[in-house]
């Protein structure tokens, strides 16, 4: 299993300086609940007021974490709220069992913290199909509450890795009405990444003051076009999670779903989608596809996810080779409309083919030389239409099937 020795190739030089978010806290410790002597759970509270957003997998398999965040979405905000976060067991597929372990969990933080247990959103990320051992996560909350802090976010983001190499952060400031604002994230993902709602497990806080419904509507549009974007093995989790609060410490209230906190909240969120691209399992390169000339924006991400999941594509661009045919390929077999002689294909400033066949003057040494860069473009060009959309992955390694090949041992 990929190891913190093992960090990816793509990895940040070290993780991001996040500010204080005023109204919220973080505390991790290590409870045994797969890996030992590493922080494997994480409690973060949320002030009275806080308003809590979400989107989560789509997955018919999804776990009991899930469905139960799912379910308290929308509550009344006035106590506050926490999220509880385990790593190294995914609590799903465990039926009863599972349901059990969210409601002995989320009953042990409400009466330590004093919240009502329906303001209480949890999450699991690890193996499938095996009992979560939660006595060992309850043993553990009354550490996890006296040990609250609210510069303890780098320690949350440790205490959810998986099979990450690196702990993920991000942050950006904006003004709204002359008042700084302040929005800070973390999250987890390097496998079973092909988000369908958000992806693995993220979580974002915001001081803005922003009303539940307008906070989730921003969210849920944005996440269309960052988490929804991107993808490392074509695998969606059963246990993706993501959740924004918002405390209204800085006073800034947001009113529109447009405007500089939407770009500032689209900026953090990916940031921390190309970052879990970028751990992605054996990964050595960050590839980003740009689908341009489709016939309508939807047709076009269909024909960038196609590019950006095919093994064939992958594996070519792990081994550094132009073979542009392959994208050809994955074109075609999209089912979204596409025109064999209408059809361009650049790998960054290199035109490669164009109106169905090679481009004129193409140089096969120079693709070659632009492949043994470690972050990479691809662009389509289908000449048929306005829809455009840009999708993120990574190559396909060896060491991938390591990774995986060992995951459960």
């Amino acid at each position: 299993m990929a190891t913190i020795e093992n960090i990816s190739p793509l990895a940040p030089a070290e993780f991001p300086a996040l500010p204080v978010i005023e109204g919220v806290q973080f505390a991790s410790d290590a409870a045994g609940v797969k890996y030992k002597d590493r922080k494997d759970v994480c409690l973060i509270t949320l002030a009275p007021g806080s308003a809590v957003a979400g989107t989560f997998t789509r997955s018919a398999t999804r776990s009991a974490n899930v469905l139960d965040c799912q379910r308290k979405l929308g509550g009344d905000a006035s106590s506050g709220a926490a999220f509880f976060i385990n790593s190294g067991n995914s609590n799903a597929f465990t039926g009863r069992a599972g349901e059990g372990s969210v409601k002995a969990i989320s009953t042990s933080i409400a009466e330590a913290t004093g919240l009502p247990e329906d303001r209480v959103f949890t999450s699991s990320t690890g193996v499938i199909g095996e009992r979560l051992p939660h006595d060992k996560i309850t043993a553990k909350v009354g550490d996890l509450v006296a040990g609250l802090d609210a510069a303890g976010i780098e320690g949350a983001a440790e205490a959810i890795r998986t099979t990450d190499t690196f702990a993920k952060g991000a942050t950006v400031s904006v003004e709204i009405d002359g008042t700084p604002v302040k929005i800070a994230g973390i999250a987890k993902g390097s496998g079973m990444i092909a988000p369908d709602m958000a992806t693995m497990l993220v979580y974002i806080f915001t001081d803005a003051k922003v009303a539940q419904p307008l906070l989730q509507q921003i969210l849920s549009e944005l996440t269309d076009t960052t988490f929804n974007c991107i993808t490392v093995d074509s695998d969606t989790s059963t246990s993706d999670t993501l959740l924004l609060g918002a405390t209204g410490a800085s006073g800034a209230e947001i009113t529109s779903s447009k405007g500089a906190f939407r770009d500032a909240l689209e900026e953090v969120m990916l940031e921390l989608a190309h970052l879990v691209v970028k751990d992605g399992e054996g990964a050595t390169k960050f590839v980003e596809v740009q689908v341009t000339g489709a016939a309508n924006d939807a047709d076009a991400k269909t024909h960038g996810l196609a590019i950006a999941n095919s093994p064939l594509v992958k594996t070519a661009i792990a081994g550094e080779d132009a073979n542009w045919g392959r994208v050809v390929m994955a074109i075609g077999k999209s089912g979204a409309a596409a025109d064999r002689d209408l059809l361009s294909i650049r790998f960054g400033d290199i035109l490669v083919a164009d109106k169905g066949w090679v481009a004129e003057g193409y140089s096969e040494d120079d693709a070659a030389a632009y492949m043994k860069r470690d972050h990479l473009v691809v662009t389509v060009d289908l000449g048929i239409g306005e829809g455009q959309a840009k999708v993120w992955t990574c190559d396909l390694t060896h060491g991938y099937i390591s990774i995986n090949a060992d995951y459960r041992s």
